[in-house]
């Protein structure tokens, strides 16, 4: 995989972070992911924590995905293999189409680091509405794993043979 002649192309993207117990003074993966996404150069329109609750997240995703401007949806957070996680079951209702290469392509990436651990792992992604989303486990390092190793390319329209820019929606 390689970069191509396109120009990049800047998108909008929201964070969330699912957490019963992080305040946006505490969560350093959300805090992470801004500041990736940031200087990836995209803008981060949006931010919000809520707890592990299928309808809390469906709610503030269902917003994101509505909006006319958001692009991208990351969230961290809520994909464990407890009863208490809900972020897959959450999201999985809303895609029109789920992308189900990158929750396997990260359980490969995760493998590298955690063993067969990773298949305890439930990241998701899916587009609705034109909007591309990602989901990843809560840790730090999980979503530093996630950004650096899939999703910071599929973001980048030069990257070829394909991303996913041409796919969401245009603001």
């Amino acid at each position: 995989m390689g970069k191509g002649t396109a120009e990049f192309i800047a998108l909008n993207v929201a964070i969330l972070t699912v957490s019963d117990k992080h305040t946006l003074a505490s969560d350093t993966s959300g805090d992470w992911l801004k500041e990736a996404v940031s200087e990836a150069g995209h803008q981060v329109l949006d931010r919000a924590i809520v707890p592990d609750n299928r309808y809390r997240i469906r709610a503030v995703v269902s917003s994101w995905i509505a909006s006319t401007d958001m692009q991208v949806v990351l969230i961290n957070g809520g994909t464990g293999f407890n009863s208490k996680n809900s972020t897959p079951e959450a999201l999985l209702p809303l895609f029109d189409r789920e992308i189900e290469g990158f929750g396997e392509l990260f359980r490969m990436v995760s493998f590298e680091d955690i063993g067969t651990s990773t298949l305890q792992s439930r990241a998701v992604g899916g587009i609705a509405n034109q909007t591309l989303i990602l989901a990843v486990p809560g840790s730090t390092s999980a979503c530093q794993l996630a950004w650096e190793r899939i999703v910071q390319d599929q973001l980048d329209a030069r990257t070829r043979p394909c991303n996913f820019v041409s796919h969401v929606k245009k603001p």
